[in-house]
């Protein structure tokens, strides 16, 4: 991903003066206009902008070259800085600088709207223009903006959603591992890898089940990146693996099997969110925890009704092989309560009936701490990163209790909640201490809206890197 923002205090002279875009309320449209030179009036009715929110207008000079742009804001009931996320698919060519900042927004978070907007794929099929990639939309950053941060954090988000993208046999289980290595090795970190039958003599014994039968260059692994200083709280985050999701011996049918090179997106967000907290420098002892494996057919696949080992030493009988999320999860969970976390995050792409209750766009989570929850949609606020929180019902608990065994991955049919259910599975081998929440993620945008691109999407993790900050903040200079 190129840098899509630049200081200004980096500019020179020499570089010509940034367009400017001046943010406009449809009440404040009027005004602005009438301020203007006549033909700016009647351009603006041509192109019939009124200032709704989201929408761009490119005003040009009498010569025919870019003069400004106008930027709708709609009405002032609720504006927020994502809104800038349409730039600049929108805008030739150039720099730009907002004339002012609207009001009650942060534009650090504008700054990194705009980043995020600038996002593409395109490794199989670069853009066209004289630079390959095409020339850049920049925005000239307010002065007191951390660029720094804003390009960790775009940078780590553009990181989760090329994984996301990128199709299965190009990031499969050794792609995934030499991602966590270059970013161990960029930020000191260490990274333990257990890899193929290795994972029974370390007692990973669901992981190995779920993946063994993939080839052998795709063997199941469980990565282990270590980061900070130990006497720092110890945060756990965890993310699910599933390189791509046949839904094993119970095969999925051709449609609901089509997009699962994105069932590795709690991978990506876990290893894109680690990123930032390590580029952060935050006082943590960081875990990142990934399990991953591809639920693929062959003669040695778990098959419907086995009794699967875990390292929590809980039994699981297999109901459905197309419910592998949880069972490697488990693994890392409980490797995780070993580590004795103050905080454990887990992020998967676990359930359809996450998508049925609310959508693509909003991202259940649950937890058993009502401070932490708070935490989190405060910091999902902030970052117009939406997440909605989610119960543990215990009256479907004993819907996940095996017949003969301690549990069973596919809750009986009565309960009908299956994202619900598949938290309360994970609940029973997260780590006792500190706190724990679990996000049910889609990590895709099935339709494509001005600011976000069809295809991958990188979820809840701005709102928890901003959780984080807060918990865990750096000590003053």
């Amino acid at each position: 991903m190129s840098e899509p923002i630049i200081a200004s205090s980096s500019r020179s002279t020499e570089d010509g003066a940034p367009t400017p875009i001046h943010c406009l309320y449809e009440s404040e449209l009027a005004a602005f206009v009438e301020a203007r030179p006549s033909f700016v009036k009647g351009f603006v009715a041509l192109e019939d902008f009124k200032a709704k929110a989201g929408q761009v207008l490119v005003l040009p000079t009498p010569q025919g070259a870019v003069d400004r742009v106008l930027l709708g804001l709609g009405t002032r009931d609720k504006v927020e800085a994502m809104l800038f996320r349409a730039l600049p698919a929108r805008l030739p060519a150039g720099d730009y600088r907002l004339a002012t900042v609207p009001e009650g927004l942060d534009p650090g978070q504008v700054a990194l709207a705009f980043a995020l907007g600038a996002y593409r794929f395109d490794r199989y099929r670069p853009r066209t223009g004289p630079n390959g990639g095409g020339e850049p939309r920049r925005l000239v950053a307010d002065e007191n903006v951390d660029l720094d941060e804003v390009h960790a954090v775009a940078h780590a988000c553009a990181l989760a959603r090329d994984m996301i993208n990128t199709p299965a046999n190009d990031m499969g289980p050794l792609q995934i591992e030499t991602i966590a290595r270059e970013i161990a090795e960029r930020y000191g970190a260490t990274l333990d890898v257990i890899v193929g039958d290795d994972l029974l003599e370390r007692n990973y014994p669901a992981v190995h089940a779920v993946g063994r039968a993939a080839v052998p260059s795709r063997a199941p692994r469980m990565l282990e990146l270590t980061w900070g200083d130990a006497a720092h709280p110890r945060v756990a985050i965890i993310g699910k693996g599933v390189v791509f999701d046949t839904g094993g011996l119970d095969i999925k049918p051709s449609g609901g099997m089509r997009l699962m090179k994105k069932d590795m997106g709690g991978a990506a967000h876990a290893l894109a969110l680690g990123r930032m907290v390590m580029a952060a420098g935050l006082p943590v002892a960081l875990s990142v925890l990934v399990p991953v494996v591809e639920n693929a057919i062959a003669g040695d696949a778990m098959r419907p009704g086995d009794v699967l080992a875990t390292r929590a030493g809980l039994t699981v009988e297999v109901g459905n092989t197309d419910a592998e999320g949880r069972l490697i999860l488990a693994d890392a969970l409980a490797r995780a309560a070993e580590l004795e976390p103050a905080l454990t995050l887990d992020l998967a792409t676990l359930t359809g009936a996450a998508r049925v209750a609310l959508g693509p766009q909003v991202i259940p989570f649950y937890t058993p701490d009502d401070d932490l929850a708070l935490e989190i949609e405060e910091g999902a606020r902030e970052a117009s990163d939406p997440v909605w929180r989610m119960p543990l019902w215990d009256g479907y608990r004993e819907a996940i209790e095996g017949d003969i065994a301690d549990l069973k991955n596919d809750p009986d049919a009565w309960a009908q909640a299956g994202s619900m259910t598949a938290a309360l599975f994970l609940q029973r081998f997260a780590p006792a201490t500190g706190s724990w929440a679990h996000f049910d993620i889609f990590a895709w945008n099935p339709k494509a809206r001005p600011g976000f691109a069809a295809g991958g999407e990188a979820q809840v993790i701005r709102g928890l890197y901003g959780m984080l900050k807060s918990r865990f903040p750096k000590a003053s200079a």
